[in-house]
């Protein structure tokens, strides 16, 4: 946005301009992509929490499906709580992806001419597939809206029960392909928690109080219990344990 037009808009209104002066800085898209972060990794915590109860039988987990749905009735109607976190959840995927690929142009921008040699010895191998993880992971959200809230991809004629979420589930990872997709999902998932949880602590300032090492820690544990979790289902599908 060119400096005319932003000053333009700043004499309209004070808040327009300290949003438009925020998001046309590399650090206000920092901060961006940090506070969507922690929308993410919040939703993604409590998300392995609720899908682990699988592990408690058909009639519990089917039982907090249908608690997920009716959240605050019978003031708020049948799946409006939902709906409302997706939709959150939706603008904060966006507004990260879209600040990701910004900073990428504006990386690219300042370095038209590319390094002889690219050294990596601060980079992690986690950081350095952030971009290509984060394509990942996002074709995987798309898949897997398609395959357990739509049930569109991913099963046979029939198999898809709306009545019963423990059956979709088991249904859906008894096809060994979708489960590798999902597994291997899970992986760069773990990665991205990794540098990201890290990332959101050192942009926003926290990680300087205890010390880079623990932030580093606190992202690895989180990457890895997420990811070990969501990909303990579909190994326990395959292996007969869920049936």
């Amino acid at each position: 946005m060119t400096t005319a037009v932003l000053a333009g808009r700043c004499r309209e209104s004070f808040l327009i301009c300290a949003t438009l002066t925020l998001w046309s800085s590399s650090i206000g898209k920092k901060i961006v992509m940090a506070l969507t972060g922690t929308i993410m990794v919040g939703f993604v915590i409590v998300h392995v929490f609720g899908t682990l109860k699988i592990f408690k039988g058909e009639e519990i987990f089917n039982a907090y499906a249908h608690w997920m749905r009716n959240v605050g009735a019978p003031f708020l109607s049948s799946e409006l709580a939902l709906w409302i976190n997706r939709l959150v959840l939706l603008g904060a995927v966006s507004l990260h992806m879209l600040a990701a690929w910004q900073l990428t142009q504006q990386s690219w921008a300042s370095r038209p001419t590319k390094y002889a040699e690219k050294e990596s010895i601060e980079a992690t191998y986690a950081s350095r597939t952030m971009r290509w993880g984060g394509v990942v992971i996002a074709l995987f959200v798309v898949f897997h809206i398609l395959h357990f809230t739509v049930g569109v991809v991913g099963y046979e004629a029939g198999h898809f029960k709306s009545l019963s979420v423990y059956r979709n589930v088991v249904w859906g990872f008894s096809v060994w392909y979708v489960s590798a997709f999902y597994i291997l999902a899970q992986f760069f998932l773990g990665l991205h928690l990794y540098h990201g949880t890290w990332s959101i602590l050192h942009t926003l300032g926290v990680a300087t109080a205890w010390g880079d090492r623990a932030y580093r820690t606190v992202g690895a544990i989180i990457g890895l219990a997420v990811a070990l979790g969501n990909t303990s289902v579909p190994v326990a599908v395959l292996v007969g344990l869920l049936k």
